[in-house]
């Protein structure tokens, strides 16, 4: 389970606005990724806070709001499907990581300064402030948990408004996961401005064996 520990030693450093950076949606075919940040006060108890991807969508809406109301100051943004495209997943998603540090707000809307991020996985290249990646963070550390939650409710309800816009690849259910049901959408009508283009090269495979 999370803890405050890794936000407590660099408090023992001298930062002393940590945030806990994550995001969601990198490997679907369609959409954009969406990174949150979010800064929580250390003595905030929410025993229910976990990784996103173990909890219930019922109780990632209901963490989801807690955080918002709780946090010093949470952001969320995106790397655009534009911007997927354009460069890669890993570029677009550090892209929307930094503009979620960057966008860190208060509850009531003014703009908040961190002076450290904890990022989960691997890479902390080229943020705007001081940072460490967390391998597994979002189960380490309970401000990337938030940021997690916080971002995949985003994501997921993106994927709510792309699919009444696009029906026909039932992305609501598998919120554009390369799916058997989704390949099979993708070959049958062709890929729509929300799918990535690096994603869905099985497609030109197609066109050669045909």
């Amino acid at each position: 389970m999370p803890t405050f520990e890794l936000e407590r030693e660099l408090h023992q450093k001298g930062y002393a606005v940590v945030c806990g950076v994550d995001e969601a949606g990198r490997g679907p075919l369609c959409g954009p990724v969406v990174a949150a940040a979010c800064v929580l006060p250390d003595d905030l108890d929410i025993p229910e806070l976990n990784d996103s991807k173990k909890l219930t969508p019922k109780k990632r809406d209901k963490l989801f709001d807690l955080i918002r109301e709780q946090a010093i100051a949470y952001g969320i943004a995106e790397g655009t499907v534009e911007e997927i495209n354009t460069f890669n997943i890993l570029e677009a998603d550090l892209l929307a990581m930094r503009r979620a540090i960057d966008g860190l707000t208060t509850p009531d809307g003014q703009p908040y300064k961190a002076d450290f991020a904890l990022i989960d996985g691997n890479i902390d290249r080229d943020f705007q402030i001081p940072a460490q990646a967390v391998v597994k963070g979002d189960a380490l550390s309970m401000s990337i948990a938030a940021a997690s939650v916080l971002a995949k409710v985003t994501r997921d309800r993106m994927c709510e408004k792309m699919d009444e816009e696009y029906p026909q690849y039932g992305i609501a259910k598998h919120k554009g996961y390369g799916t058997k049901e989704h390949m099979a959408a993708l070959r049958q009508h062709g890929p729509s401005p929300i799918h990535r283009t690096k994603f869905i090269r099985f497609l030109d495979d197609n066109k050669q064996d045909s």
